[in-house]
């Protein structure tokens, strides 16, 4: 929903390995007594069990651990390398006990404790994990592998500050550890700081030119700040990099850059498959559960103050509760808004799972015995893709949140709509393509725009002059689209820019680019954040017309000005993102102002900004279509939505049986 996420998780944390360094760590924190003459030969088995560990023969070297600690049960470096083998094996019911013992006998011996807390991070016990992973530090304060384990651990925890605190602590014992300086960069970004978070990027680079997806996420963090240094050359790598299978680029950054809906499904399958690969053991296997209401789960970090929980509110409450039992799965924090006040009133259980690891939020949801599960989140900041990675239920559908497909085999559907999807395009998308009969995006009907219109002053606008708006996010708008933009303001005079900016980086460098293209850069007027969204819509009737982004398009943002009454203008393109505002737009009745060229863009706007009358005429068919057409029809809506909901349901209930309601 264009918000800021540069990665669901941050970069895989160290796994217990390193038996080598281990057996030193022995020595050093664990200084064991001489060993006797007959204790010489049981030594040599252990450093042998270690060589083979080292080699790969793994089951030569676990016999070789399991017999020596027979003879020697407190030895912390055969503990950990047999734990090791156990962890790897995903056999933590055996290695728990072991490691408990160990670190019990050896408590200053700091690899225990690092795969104690990996064992427990793993099966999300996560404040136990961070305790572990901190008394490894108590031990060995440089140790790269507990900073790094902990510092992701707090990030997945939503600790933000502290986990850039442990990657910081690791690049001052070596500044050049690539994935302490990968999380660092990642981690800038959420506290908004562009520009030191480009530098960190540029510096992994230079170390790693490979690194995964790094080209990527400095490319997308370059147009966050709206900085198009080597964006083109970048730009051309970065597809050709997509499209040769490499991991260049995740696939959220890539749809800044592309406009193709099968390189979009190249980098989400390369993705998926890196990062989320399909679990081995499913939770569900195939039961069908003999519910009398449909088990209808929402999964999301987005349920507060944000634009996927401002899109769904109103669906949440209106379903029908006669046929649905609603569940909500809360990733995200809670902000204790308005909106999430709304949230938890509308479900019938609402379920905050923040604090727990992935596999128990599937078993809870196999628990629970849910339907349909709903991920309103896809690949964006804070979701738990891996949840479904280990197939809790029985249906699983991709909606909303992320504007393209999973790229992998257990998202069963994809809800979307004839114009963000049309037919031809569905060979791109791994999931079964359903279709609303409109667009596919909600609005909430029962939003009540303020009555006071601000002044244009109040807004910074001059007292005349045309007002072309475009309040999408820094990273959506393109250098070509911004070349439109700058020819229009020439084009039109008096004529202003008002954008939403959100930062003095962005802003100068947009105020630059303008300079540079002949513009005055005090026509660029940039708005500031109100409290409510009431006053925000409100502003909207300052301006005149709104200028979309390509080739991501305004998707909240263009239902918010239509709402408003203010026509949008968009370039629609030939993939998903860059398709929603031209959905809404025929969902609204207004279909002639959605253009298929760079250059009918540019033409329409001007047209527009220079007829008065022919503006006038459209903004008074958008008056009168948001009580005549779906767009704002939010109970509508939902029953079309409930009717795809059950359509699921009964064809899981049928199996491999097809009818013709199924195959029409």
């Amino acid at each position: 929903m264009g918000k800021r996420a540069h990665t669901p998780t941050p970069p895989q944390p160290a796994a217990p390995s390193g038996v080598a360094q281990a057996a030193s760590l022995y020595v050093a924190a664990a200084k064991p007594p001489e060993p006797k003459p007959q204790d010489l030969s049981g030594k040599s088995d252990l450093i042998r069990g270690i060589e083979l560990q080292n080699a790969g023969r793994i089951d030569e070297a676990e016999a070789l651990f399991k017999d020596y600690l027979k003879s020697y049960p407190d030895d912390p470096a055969a503990i950990y390398s047999l734990a090791v083998i156990l962890l790897r094996r995903a056999d933590s019911a055996a290695a728990m006990p072991l490691l408990e013992h160990g670190v019990a006998v050896a408590p200053h011996f700091a690899p225990l404790w690092f795969a104690r807390g990996t064992a427990l991070q793993g099966a999300g016990r996560r404040e136990e994990a961070l305790a572990s992973f901190d008394k490894a530090l108590e031990a060995k304060p440089d140790y790269i592998e507990a900073l790094i384990n902990s510092g992701a651990l707090l990030r997945d925890m939503l600790r933000h500050a502290q986990a850039l605190e442990r990657f910081n602590r690791v690049l001052t014992f070596n500044p050049n550890y690539e994935t302490a300086l990968g999380n660092c960069a990642i981690l800038l970004t959420e506290f908004k700081r562009s520009e030191d978070a480009i530098r960190m990027f540029s510096r992994l680079l230079q170390i790693n030119p490979d690194y995964d997806y790094g080209l990527g996420m400095l490319a997308y963090e370059r147009l966050h700040a709206c900085d198009w240094t080597d964006h083109a050359a970048t730009r051309e790598k970065i597809v050709a990099d997509v499209r040769a299978g490499k991991r260049s680029c995740k696939s959220l950054g890539f749809m800044t850059l592309s406009d193709s809906a099968l390189d979009h499904q190249i980098c989400a399958r390369t993705f998926a498959e890196h990062r989320f690969p399909q679990s081995a053991e499913p939770l569900w296997r195939g039961e069908r559960y003999p519910h009398k209401k449909i088990k209808l789960a929402y999964v999301s970090a987005d349920l507060r103050e944000h634009p996927v929980g401002h899109l769904m509110a109103g669906i949440f409450e209106r379903h029908d509760k006669s046929r649905f039992e609603t569940i909500a799965i809360s990733l995200g924090i809670d902000d204790k808004s308005r909106l999430r006040t709304r949230m938890l009133n509308a479900f019938d259980q609402f379920i905050d799972v923040k604090h727990l690891g992935s596999r128990q939020i599937a078993e809870l949801m196999r628990e629970q015995e849910i339907d349909i599960a709903v991920d309103l989140g896809g690949y964006t900041s804070d979701s738990r893709t891996d949840v479904f990675a280990h197939r809790p239920v029985p249906i699983q559908v991709n909606y909303l949140g992320y504007p393209g497909t999973m790229g992998t085999d257990y998202m069963d559907y994809i809800i979307a709509d004839r114009h963000v999807i049309p037919p031809e395009h569905q060979p791109y998308y791994n999931e079964r393509v359903v279709y609303l009969p409109d667009a596919y995006l909600p609005t909430d009907s029962g939003v009540r725009i303020a009555e006071r219109t601000p002044t244009r002053a109040e807004c910074g606008l001059p007292e005349t002059g045309f007002v072309f708006c475009s309040f999408n996010h820094d990273h959506k708008i393109s250098p070509h689209v911004f070349e439109v933009w700058m020819r229009l303001l020439n084009q039109v005079p008096g004529s202003v820019l008002w954008l939403m900016s959100r930062s003095e980086v962005s802003q100068r460098n947009l105020q630059r680019e303008a300079a540079a293209r002949g513009v005055d850069p005090s026509r660029l007027i940039f708005a500031t954040r109100v409290p409510m969204v009431e006053d925000h819509l409100a502003r909207y009737r300052q301006a005149n017309l709104f200028l979309d982004t390509h080739p991501y398009n305004a998707h909240t943002t263009a239902a918010d000005a239509l709402m408003a009454g203010l026509p949008v203008l968009t370039y629609m393109g030939q993939a998903f993102p860059s398709r929603v505002a031209g959905s809404l737009l025929h969902a609204i009745g207004l279909p002639e102002l959605v253009t298929h060229t760079l250059e009918d863009y540019e033409s329409l706007a001007l047209e527009l900004a220079g007829q008065p009358q022919l503006l006038a005429g459209i903004k008074a068919r958008l008056a009168a279509h948001k009580s005549t057409h779906a767009l704002f029809d939010t109970d509508a809506f939902c029953r079309h939505l409930e009717h795809i909901y059950i359509a699921m349901w009964r064809q899981h209930q049928l199996g491999e049986a097809r009818d013709e309601l199924g195959t029409a």
